[in-house]
């Protein structure tokens, strides 16, 4: 019954909203969870049938589930995206999501490497491997640039302007945007690209994607998720580490420094600054050590 409903949404958030293959996935489940939910009440009603108080119920189930707040703030965030495709296609007249509260969230502070700790993780890179030196450059180009994992998976040979000093990077939404690049990733994308990429033939389709595997096919996401985990692992470091937390500490390095936060928000590609405004927020300890260094009457 809903099936026409969810192939209409999924066709818009793809031509119309211009959104990626995971994003829609994640908007399609969401729909789903509610069309399950309606399953088991044996009230598979249409759309523009359901009432605020429906989905209200709905909300009570999936926190029943166990649905942490940011998982059920998701799924309404999906549903609110549905029922505006509705209302234009005049599948409803009204929008029953208009009250619909989404949970409140504690909004947390994710971990963040310094310096020291990216240049260790670095450093256990072995240069010795045929991927040393390919895994080198790409941790000095996330960190670099503070791309997203998908960005770095994707990035391409003719996107690449090292006499410029700049990347060009897709991101969400086949957004595009100029990237500065530091000359220490300039050096190893360089010494990657003409002294070892040269010796894996691309597949067909891959011929100008910058970061292949030994059988010439760019690296899956979680490929980079595993190399991450395993140098974080030898260098000891006990903090939760992921591709992500190569771009937050990116973002944070530059706020901490300084940087005006329109041009992080540009680097980062956030379509919103108040994303971007997580990262003034920063890390207390942080906070407090320039409290004891620059503060004559502050006792720690």
């Amino acid at each position: 019954m809903w099936e026409p409903y969810k192939k209409g949404f999924k066709a818009y958030l793809q031509l119309e909203k211009s959104l990626s293959d995971n994003s829609v996935q994640a908007y399609i489940r969401d729909i789903e969870h509610l069309t399950q939910f309606l399953l088991e009440k044996n009230n598979l009603i249409n759309p523009g049938e359901l009432r605020l108080r429906d989905l209200q119920q709905f909300i009570k189930w999936i926190t029943e589930l166990g649905m942490t707040a940011s998982s059920q703030a998701r799924i309404i965030s999906g549903i609110k995206a549905f029922y505006k495709y509705c209302i234009l296609e005049n599948i409803c007249q009204t929008d029953p999501t208009t009250l619909l509260e989404a949970p409140k969230q504690k909004r947390i502070l994710p971990d963040v490497l310094g310096f020291e700790e990216i240049e260790k993780m670095i450093a256990q890179i072995d240069l010795s491997k045929p991927e040393g030196g390919r895994n080198k450059a790409i941790l000095e180009t996330m960190y670099s640039c503070g791309l997203r994992v998908s960005e770095v998976v994707n990035l391409k040979i003719s996107q690449l302007y090292p006499d410029l000093g700049f990347i060009r990077v897709t991101g969400k939404g086949d957004k595009e945007r100029l990237i500065p690049i530091g000359s220490s990733a300039v050096k190893y994308i360089t010494i990657y690209k003409n002294q070892l990429r040269i010796h894996t033939v691309p597949q067909k389709g891959n011929e100008d994607i910058l970061f292949l595997n030994k059988r010439g096919s760019k690296l899956s996401r979680v490929m980079i998720f595993y190399i991450i985990k395993e140098l974080a692992l030898k260098a000891g470091i006990k903090k939760t580490v992921s591709p992500h937390t190569f771009r937050h500490s990116f973002a944070t390095h530059l706020v901490e420094g300084g940087a005006d936060l329109r041009a992080v928000q540009e680097m980062l590609g956030h379509a919103s600054i108040t994303t971007t405004e997580i990262y003034t927020h920063l890390d207390r300890e942080f906070l407090r050590k320039t409290l004891e260094q620059f503060h004559p009457g502050f006792k720690g």
